[in-house]
């Protein structure tokens, strides 16, 4: 069993889209791609993912969230064309979260529309678990093979300048059901959220970007024995772990696929995970990096050390950078 894991397209479309739409959050969202981000995160960088991708016989994608930049209609009919033509895998084949640019604005959630155009990728095998959370069902459960995934939101809408994700009580509690369930007991977990397991140290940054409710979803998973958590937001490749009360899981960060960067670990690319079948474990995490050249290689995640954890909040000239 092999998972493809890529997260923060930030694809971007402002077509037909008037100015009253950005009488509102979208402004600042809106300057900062005009004068910082925008010259960074390229599409023809998310498409060589989806290439590569294609070429690398994926059992299942899981993307991380960020889809777009501002929430907007044409933002999202633009993502799912890509899902259905570049990446052009099944929908049971994919599954895909939401991140703080998907549900950027109050009308966005008020109009489900993450879930109106992606309701095929977040479908869900489990279907009596879930809650609405800001526009859409969750968490979501797909059983694949060895594996269940797992399909978490930690996005909210937020006011300008924050980024901050929250998953709320009520997901984490059906969170805590679904671990329970035999199905899911018998596989290993892969669960996908946006936002980091792990917050920086940084008090203020952690407000404005972090988790805010981490450790309460953390603690739904006392029990679990091993597994991953999956997730985007930080623009970076790194790996930590958590400890349970009976063993370890594995917490993988992507970096954005359309990002370009001097950054080693920030470059456009995605993660590959493989899974026994017979042991349900993970049995291999590499790093597929897109090269100058067009062609991707492969790199060990590395491991969280101090410099790299702290480095989310960071932009690639080292200056604070809001995810918002």
């Amino acid at each position: 069993m092999r998972i493809a894991h890529f997260s923060d397209l930030h694809l971007l479309s402002l077509e037909g889209v008037g100015f009253h739409r950005f009488l509102n959050k979208r402004l600042t969202g809106w300057a900062m791609l005009r004068f910082h981000r925008g010259a960074v995160h390229k599409p023809h960088a998310v498409r060589a993912v989806a290439e590569e991708v294609s070429r690398a016989r994926i059992d299942h994608v899981a993307i991380t969230g960020d889809l777009t930049n501002l929430a907007l209609e044409s933002e999202f009919a633009l993502v799912k064309s890509f899902l259905e033509s570049d990446l052009g895998m099944h929908p049971d084949q994919v599954s895909v979260v939401p991140g703080n640019h998907d549900v950027y604005t109050r009308g966005a959630a008020r109009s489900r529309r993450f879930e109106t155009f992606f309701q095929a990728y977040i479908a869900s095998d489990l279907p009596q678990f879930g809650v609405d959370h800001h526009g859409a069902r969750y968490p979501f459960v797909k059983l694949r093979g060895p594996v269940a995934i797992i399909g978490m939101s930690s996005a909210v809408p937020r006011a300008p300048l924050m980024a901050s994700g929250r998953f709320g009580a009520a997901q984490i509690d059906q969170l805590a059901r679904i671990l329970e369930h035999p199905e899911v007991r018998a596989r290993t977990k892969v669960i996908l959220q946006h936002h980091p397991a792990h917050n920086v140290k940084n008090r203020v940054v952690a407000f404005l970007e972090g988790l805010h409710d981490s450790k309460h979803m953390l603690r739904a998973l006392h029990h679990v024995e091993h597994g991953l958590i999956l997730h985007g937001h930080s623009h970076i490749r790194v790996r930590r772990s958590v400890t349970t009360d009976v063993g370890a899981l594995d917490v993988i960060g992507a970096t954005s696929a359309s990002l370009l960067s001097s950054h080693p670990h920030r470059h456009s690319g995605f993660n590959l995970y493989e899974f026994d079948d017979e042991t349900r474990r993970l049995v291999g995490a590499e790093a597929h990096v897109l090269g100058d050249d067009g062609a991707f290689r492969r790199e060990e995640i590395p491991l969280d050390e101090g410099r790299l954890r702290e480095s989310y909040g960071r932009n690639d000239a080292g200056r604070p950078s809001m995810h918002d």
